[in-house]
């Protein structure tokens, strides 16, 4: 069975449940999700992958969280060309400003972001985009 990864980082849980429903979405769809936090990540693990999921909420002036997560995508965008990638993560101010630059900064590395955009959820994330999240998952395991 194809693993599919979905690295996330999470402060109050928003994104990590997220992470489940991408997680949730890949498993319908027929392969193995591994829903794991950045800490317990390896970069070597996303370099052998066709696909995997990225997540984090936004921080500060709406950027990702910088003590694990932004050194984490600096060094995938290093091998992100060729691979699929899906983008999400909540925010609890602002308009989405922190994945717009992460869409950007994953196709300028050469890698194609699934949907085109990432998923986003204000604050806590409600049925609607938890099933965007699912099918986030489910687009994934279809790469």
């Amino acid at each position: 069975m194809d693993k599919i990864y979905v690295v996330y980082w999470s402060q109050s849980g928003n994104t990590q449940a997220m992470a489940e429903a991408v997680g949730a979405g890949i498993t319908a769809a027929g392969k193995e999700a591994a829903v794991v936090d950045v800490s317990s990540a390896s970069l070597d693990d996303l370099k052998n992958a066709k696909a995997f999921a990225l997540g984090c909420p936004a921080m500060g002036a709406e950027v990702l969280e910088e003590g694990e997560m932004e050194p984490f995508v600096s060094d995938v965008e290093a091998f992100a060309a060729g691979k699929t990638i899906g983008l999400f993560g909540s925010y609890g101010w602002g308009d989405g400003q922190w994945m717009r630059d992460w869409v950007d900064r994953m196709n300028a590395a050469g890698a194609t972001v699934v949907g085109g955009e990432g998923v986003i959820c204000h604050e806590t994330p409600d049925e609607e985009g938890l099933a965007a999240c699912s099918d986030l998952g489910k687009q994934l395991a279809a790469v």
